[in-house]
């Protein structure tokens, strides 16, 4: 179990002694109340004692939101194409297409690697691939109706905004249109990748601005419309600042009231060993967040997005098992996929693997004190694996929330 001396500072300091301005954001949000951008900044910008009782509060929030549980889901990643040509500064996934480690994979193959994921127990197939010049105008659709064909009970969830921007262009449809036909042909869900952060400034920079802000909140709302529920993400730690998260999360949680087509946001660190970004700007770009900054975001976004997103993933190939486990006592309550192929993060420098199975993520997840449970792609239960009483009752070392009640009491 977790103690905590595994959290970034440990403090039984009361509400009583913190910054003013924190605690009064604490206190709105314990009572459920919106945070705003610049309450938001204070919070990331928080230390000692001040960040752990943003930690706390966050993980009661969790837990007033969500209970005492933790889930994951069995999946397969499949990156059908490293080919791509925008050559976004903070990616070292692409490659030219006369490279020699240039890969295109056929339809065959794609329906293949998800037969081999429905075989070891997935539910669902991630898709996204770069951006391939010469892919046909109907390769998107024909990648779903490859699969769905062939496994009409799996779940797709598949092609980022910036490949429904590209894909939508190729077929010369509207946004609405092109992923209507791909709702059609049996896409489920869609990642919100390609967000990194929904700043002009910053995207100019990481892309210079391919896919606009504009774009991608038009893609996303245009998938909602129809009737694909998208994922939420934010890449943070590369020539970003506090209050540019504050706006994505603000942007986000605007959107959310409008669709309510998020199932989750995802927040995920950059990875910069490999990348442009950070070789060719020395000195300029952040190697990836801290570790107080990854603890910050999970929680921060709880507080900020509660009520309207409430599943908060930690991304274990991104900050590894043992930080992902700690997130899920500081907002997070989801460790994402086993994944089972990842290429992207790997490609970058990551460090973390590209497989968990699923036994580990029952490990990990009651290892923060939590019940465990393998989820659907919408958050349906699957199946429960909960935490022996014996081991609950250590577990209480663990962000307790008997501390978070004197929190309050002193307010």
């Amino acid at each position: 179990m977790l103690s905590r001396s595994d959290q970034p500072t440990a403090t039984h300091t009361p509400f009583s002694q913190l910054n003013p301005e924190i605690r009064d954001t604490l206190r709105r949000a314990l009572d459920g109340k919106e945070i705003s951008p610049k309450q938001a900044i204070s919070l990331f910008n928080a230390e000692g004692r001040d960040q752990q009782a943003l930690l706390d509060v966050a993980d009661q929030v969790r837990q007033n939101l969500c209970g005492d549980r933790g889930s994951f889901i069995i999946t397969r990643n499949i990156n059908f194409t490293n080919v791509c040509y925008m050559g976004c500064k903070f990616c070292n996934f692409a490659k030219p297409i006369k490279h020699k480690e240039a890969e295109l994979l056929s339809l065959d193959e794609i329906a293949e690697r998800a037969q081999q994921a429905w075989d070891r127990g997935a539910t669902e197939v991630c898709i996204q691939g770069g951006l391939h010049p010469q892919i046909g105008a109907d390769f998107y659709r024909n990648i779903v109706l490859a699969i769905k064909s062939r496994l009409p009970k799996m779940h797709i969830h598949a092609f980022s905004p910036f490949e429904i921007w590209y894909g939508a262009r190729r077929a010369k449809m509207g946004y609405k249109e092109f992923l209507h036909d791909l709702k059609l042909c049996g896409l489920d869900t869609m990642p919100g990748t390609a967000a990194e952060i929904l700043d002009v400034e910053i995207r100019q920079q990481l892309t210079k601005d391919k896919l606009s802000t504009q774009d991608w909140v038009a893609i996303i709302k245009a998938a909602h419309e129809v009737g694909i529920k998208t994922t939420s993400t934010i890449m943070y730690g590369h020539i970003d600042q506090p209050y540019h998260w504050a706006n994505h999360l603000e942007l986000l949680r605007n959107t959310q009231k409008e669709t309510g087509g998020f199932t989750e946001f995802v927040p995920l660190g950059f990875v910069h060993y490999k990348t442009k970004l950070y070789n060719e700007n020395p000195g300029k770009v952040r190697p990836g967040p801290t570790r107080s900054e990854h603890f910050k975001m999970h929680a921060v976004a709880r507080l900020m997005l509660q009520g309207h997103i409430n599943n908060i993933q930690a991304s274990w190939v991104k900050m590894g098992s043992d930080v992902a486990i700690q997130m899920l006592r500081s907002g997070a309550n989801d460790l994402g996929g086993t994944l089972m192929n990842e290429s992207i993060s790997r490609a970058a420098g990551g460090e973390h693997g590209q497989e968990i199975q699923p036994q580990d993520m029952v490990s990990f997840i009651h290892q923060a004190g939590l019940d465990a449970f393998q989820r659907s792609t919408s958050y349906q239960v699957l199946e429960e694996y909960p935490l022996q009483a014996q081991c609950k009752k250590k577990s209480q070392l663990v962000l307790p929330s008997q501390e978070i009640a004197r929190f309050e009491a002193v307010l």
